[in-house]
């Protein structure tokens, strides 16, 4: 198959035009860039964990960066297969991440999940936002996605806040 076979078949198989592509790849990139970050906060917290709850914390922290990670791969490949772009290197994550990193020797522990309640809570904003895009563009399948998502970060979310008494 010729390099035009080929572009004009992957064209036959998308129905999404180019700038809704364009829209919806320019929405997934900063949304994987933030669950980048929100892993590897999760997953440091998990390790510096402290305290009389220590195994319970540490245990709910593992399961919450399990499933925020398992996010990364579909986001990425969705963008990929709706014919956009995604994510480079770690210098691409930070170039579009919006939730801050935490970089600090000691986090008590209930700051811990606060900031993590945080963070999941403005993740579900997030994640409303792109399911805006998506279904301004009629993108379904990205759309269904997200819905799972957003599902999964008001769980986590509610989790928190009953450890932080919010």
């Amino acid at each position: 198959m010729t390099q035009r076979a080929t572009t004009n078949a992957s064209k036959a198989k998308m129905d999404l035009s180019p700038e809704g592509v364009a829209e919806i790849t320019e929405a997934l990139r900063p949304l994987l860039a933030d669950v980048f970050s929100l892993y590897m906060k999760t997953k440091n917290f998990h390790w510096h964990m402290e305290g009389p709850q220590f195994r319970d914390y540490h245990l709910l922290l593992d399961e919450h960066a399990t499933q925020i990670f398992e996010m990364t791969d579909d986001i990425a490949e969705r963008a990929r297969k709706i014919r956009g772009t995604t994510l480079h290197s770690i210098g691409d994550i930070a170039r579009h991440q919006r939730l801050k990193d935490n970089d600090d020797d000691s986090v008590p522990p209930l700051e811990m999940m606060a900031e993590l309640r945080d963070d999941n809570a403005q993740l579900t904003r997030f994640l409303r936002s792109v399911h805006e895009v998506c279904e301004k563009h009629n993108d379904v399948a990205t759309a269904s996605m997200i819905e799972v998502w957003i599902d999964q970060s008001e769980r986590r979310t509610w989790f928190l806040s009953q450890i932080t008494g919010d």
